[in-house]
C-alpha cells in the first residue's frame, strides 16, 4: 500500500512540477540553512574548543644545560651549566613518551648579522621543526613555512619576520625566491610571517638541520612544547623531566664524577640535599613568566604552588567551553526550529490544496472500497515524500555551502554523520507532522460529497 501511494504521490508531483518545487524551496532553504549552521557551528565549536584549552599559557620550554644561581640557598641542584646532550632524539623520544603533548618542536638558536645586498640586519636566527607555525598559530604574510622534507633534507631555507624583512629588502617588499645571507651561507626565503609577537618580527626561522650544519653542530639548544591544554603544563613539565633525567642518566652521572674529582662540585650540589643536579632546565611559560627576577626562594615557592594554579585554569576554562557550547547549541536550535517551521507550513499549505483539488478522485476510491485510513495513508506519503526529497535537495546545497564558506571566508566547518541523519529525520518528522491534518481531512470526506463535486 505505501509504495503504491508512493507511486501515485511521484505522479502527482510530476503533474504540478512548478507547484511541487515551490513546494519544496521552503523545506530546501530551511534544510539547508539548518546543515550550513550547523557544519559553521561545529567548526566554529571546535575552534573555540581548541582556543580555550590551548588559551593562555600552554607552552613547555626545554633548555640544554641548567644553573640556577643561589640555589644552594634553598637546598636546589643549582645544575651544570652548558650542556651539549640535548638532542633531535630527545624531542622525539618527549613527543612518543608524554601523553598531553599537541606539539613539538626541536629548536637551535644563533644570533648574528643577515644580509641581503648591501643591506644588513642583526637579529636572531632560529633553527626549528615543522610545528613551529601550529605551536605560536603562525600565519603568513608572503609565502609559507618549510616542510618535513626541507628540513630532513637540510635545506637552506628561510622564513622572516616581518622587521627583518623591511630592513633587509625594504618595507613591505616581497623577498620570496630572494636569497637571505647568514654566515656567508646563502638561505632562500619561502615566506614571512604575519606574526605581531615582538621578538619573532625579528627573527628569522630557517630549518634546525640547516642551522646544525651552518654551526657544525649535532645538539640542540631548545625543544618547545605545546600542551593540549594548558591547564596540564605543569604535569607535562614533571614527566619530561623525569624521562630526561632518565635518558641523560650517564651523562649526569659522568658529569658529577668530573666535578667531584676537581673539587668544584659545591655550588653545582647542595651539601646534604641527596640531590642530583641536572644538565637541562624544563619550564612552562606561566612558570618562566612568574619567576622572571625573584629571588630563587621565592622562584622555588611560587613553582611549588603551580599545580594549584592549573586546577583553577582547567576549572574555568571548563565553564567557558560549557558555555560557548549552550550558547551556540541555542543558536542553531533556534534557526532551526523556524526555518522548519515555515517549510512545514509550505507543506501543509499545498496538501490542503491538493486535496481539494482532488476531491472527485478520494470520492472514487472510497466508492471502489478504499477505506479511510488508505486516503489518510496516500496523502501522508505524499507529504513525507515531498518533505524527504526537499530535504534531500537541501542537504546537498548544506554541503555545498559548506564548502564555498570554507574557501572564501576561510571559515572552519565540520558536517558529521550524526547531522545529516537529523536533517533527513527532521525533513520526515516536519512531512509526518504537517501532513497529517490534510490526510486527516481528506479521509473524513463522505463519499458521496465527494463524487458530487464539480
Amino acid at each position: 500500500m505505501i509504495l503504491v501511494s508512493l507511486r501515485v504521490a511521484l505522479r502527482a508531483f510530476g503533474r504540478n512540477k512548478l507547484r511541487t518545487a515551490l513546494t519544496m524551496l521552503g523545506l530546501i532553504i530551511g534544510v539547508g540553512a539548518v546543515v550550513t549552521m550547523v557544519a559553521l557551528g561545529n567548526g566554529a565549536g571546535r575552534t573555540v574548543h581548541d582556543n580555550v584549552q590551548s588559551a593562555g599559557t600552554n607552552l613547555v620550554h626545554v633548555n640544554a644545560g641548567n644553573f640556577t644561581r643561589g640555589g644552594e640557598e634553598s637546598k636546589i641542584a643549582t645544575g651544570l651549566g652548558m650542556a651539549t646532550t640535548l638532542t633531535p632524539a630527545d624531542a622525539d623520544a618527549i613527543g612518543r613518551g608524554v601523553t598531553g603533548i599537541k606539539h613539538y618542536a626541536s629548536g637551535v638558536r644563533f644570533r648574528g648579522w643577515m644580509t641581503a645586498g648591501d643591506r644588513r640586519f642583526y637579529g636572531q636566527v632560529m633553527g626549528t621543526d615543522v610545528a613551529w607555525p601550529a605551536i605560536y598559530g603562525w600565519s603568513f604574510e608572503r609565502g609559507r613555512f618549510f616542510g618535513a622534507k626541507q628540513v630532513s633534507g637540510r635545506e637552506r631555507v628561510v622564513v622572516l619576520g616581518q622587521t627583518v624583512r623591511d630592513r633587509l629588502f625594504g618595507d613591505g617588499a616581497n623577498p620570496v625566491g630572494r636569497d637571505v645571507v647568514i654566515r656567508d651561507r646563502a638561505f632562500t626565503v619561502i615566506g614571512v610571517s604575519s606574526s605581531q609577537d615582538d621578538d619573532q618580527i625579528e627573527m628569522a626561522v630557517v630549518p634546525y638541520t640547516a642551522l646544525q650544519d651552518l654551526l657544525g653542530i649535532q645538539h640542540l639548544h631548545t625543544i618547545t612544547i605545546a600542551a593540549e591544554q594548558a591547564g596540564d603544563a605543569t604535569r607535562l613539565v614533571s614527566d619530561i623531566t623525569a624521562l630526561l633525567r632518565e635518558r641523560h642518566k650517564a651523562h649526569i652521572e659522568a658529569a658529577v664524577a668530573r666535578l667531584r674529582a676537581s673539587g668544584l662540585g659545591g655550588n653545582q650540589m647542595p651539601n646534604g640535599a641527596g640531590l642530583t643536579p641536572d644538565d637541562f632546565t624544563v619550564k612552562s611559560q606561566a612558570a618562566e613568566a612568574l619567576t622572571k627576577g625573584l629571588y630563587t626562594s621565592v622562584a622555588a615557592f611560587i613553582l611549588a604552588n603551580m599545580p594549584k594554579l592549573d586546577e583553577v585554569n582547567m576549572g574555568e576554562m571548563a565553564s567557558t567551553l560549557q558555555q560557548a557550547g549552550t550558547t551556540m547549541t541555542a543558536l542553531l536550535a533556534g534557526i532551526a526550529a523556524i526555518s522548519l517551521i515555515v517549510g512545514g507550513i509550505g507543506i501543509m499549505n499545498i496538501m490542503l490544496v491538493s486535496v481539494s483539488e482532488r476531491t472527485r478522485e478520494i470520492g472514487i476510491r472510497r466508492a471502489v472500497g478504499a477505506r479511510a485510513r488508505d486516503v489518510r495513508a496516500q496523502f501522508l506519503v505524499e507529504a513525507v515524500a515531498l518533505s524527504v526529497t526537499g530535504g534531500a535537495i537541501g542537504l546537498g546545497l548544506g554541503f555545498a555551502a559548506s564548502v564555498v564558506l570554507t574557501r572564501l571566508l576561510e571559515w572552519p566547518t565540520a558536517i558529521s554523520i550524526s547531522a545529516v541523519l537529523l536533517a533527513f529525520g527532521t525533513a520526515g518528522a516536519v512531512g509526518v507532522f504537517f501532513g497529517f491534518y490534510p490526510a486527516q481531512r481528506a479521509s473524513r470526506l463522505h463519499p458521496i460529497d465527494a463524487l458530487r463535486t464539480e
